[in-house]
């Protein structure tokens, strides 16, 4: 993690998870629901203290605190509250088979998990996946996507990508003029020397091939204008996620946030996810980016496109 990112939800000092676990007992007992105690205690805990709680929860009374929230809340806030509970790459696993699951692929979902993750997060939501459904992450992706989106999601998943720091600036021309040439400058696009490049290529390399193309771009495009030109549909996307995580994770995550609340309705899954995820990674860091970028705090359109007790969990986890 660069120096520079940070979350908003840091560990609680003088963490106690028996007096946690009696509070949120109090809070579903008897008539009502006290929401507020709840949001007190779950998003101000770090993921592993949350971990405690649970354990603890269970150990004192018996039952299993996820499936007392589900039954006490609803809605967004439910949802919200029961995310926070997930271990991050078991809740990134839940995420991809809801994805999956039924009718139709959430195509943005995968994208979203899969194409900015880093090795070892990848090979832990396997893991996760493997142990919460009972069934392969890779043969669930060849069975629910197609073509050159297929290809890149399991070349990802395959967990390869080179991961030195150091950047060699004649292989990353070498690397700029492949894509050109595997695009741009021939009828039809070769997704294939993309994705070669895309998957494998360390973040450091990357971000070097990504500075010269337009060097070697008849047409001074940057490589985002490339794929734009040369792609469609999902692989597109694929495509330019990892450019938008190579050259800032947290300004692709900040854009995603600003999609999720702008225009009529919001997109609540997507904006629970992210804030949820990046709530212990770079979340803060988003946030600055963000007020940046439009001008309005996170904080702000949270407060202007949410209501309730699913507005005070999310405001609680971003913080002011």
């Amino acid at each position: 993690m660069a120096a520079s990112e940070q979350g908003t939800i840091k560990p609680a000092p003088n963490f106690n998870a028996e007096t946690d676990s009696e509070t949120l007992s109090k809070a579903m007992k008897g008539a009502g629901t006290d929401e507020k105690a709840i949001i007190d205690v779950l998003t101000k805990r770090s993921s592993d203290q949350r971990q405690e709680i649970f354990t603890k929860y269970k150990s004192m009374y018996g039952r299993d605190l996820v499936d007392d929230l589900k039954s006490e809340l609803s809605g967004n806030f439910r949802d919200v509250i029961v995310s926070l509970m997930r271990p991050k790459s078991r809740f990134d696993a839940i995420s991809l088979r809801k994805a999956m699951k039924g009718l139709g692929t959430d195509e943005e979902v995968l994208i979203e998990v899969i194409c900015t993750k880093t090795n070892s997060e990848i090979e832990s939501i396997k893991t996760e996946y493997k142990a919460e459904n009972d069934r392969d992450l890779e043969k669930d992706i060849v069975s629910e996507t197609s073509g050159h989106f297929k290809q890149l999601l399991v070349s990802l998943l395959q967990a390869k990508r080179d991961e030195s720091t150091t950047v060699d600036a004649a292989k990353a021309q070498a690397d700029a003029q492949a894509l050109y040439d595997a695009g741009e400058a021939r009828w039809g696009t070769d997704e294939s020397k993309f994705n070669e490049i895309f998957a494998t290529r360390s973040y450091a390399h990357l971000q070097k091939v990504f500075q010269v193309y337009p060097t070697v771009s008849k047409k001074n495009r940057s490589i985002t204008d490339a794929i734009k030109g040369e792609m469609s549909g999902d692989i597109q996307n694929g495509m330019l996620a990892i450019v938008g995580c190579v050259q800032s994770r947290p300004t692709y995550f900040a854009e995603k946030l600003y999609k999720t609340m702008k225009g009529l309705g919001t997109k609540d899954d997507t904006l629970i996810r992210i804030v949820v995820s990046r709530s212990e990674i770079d979340l803060g860091t988003i946030k600055q980016i963000f007020k940046d970028k439009y001008g309005k705090t996170l904080h702000e359109f949270i407060h202007g496109d949410t209501s309730g007790d699913y507005r005070n969990a999310l405001l609680s986890i971003v913080g002011n």
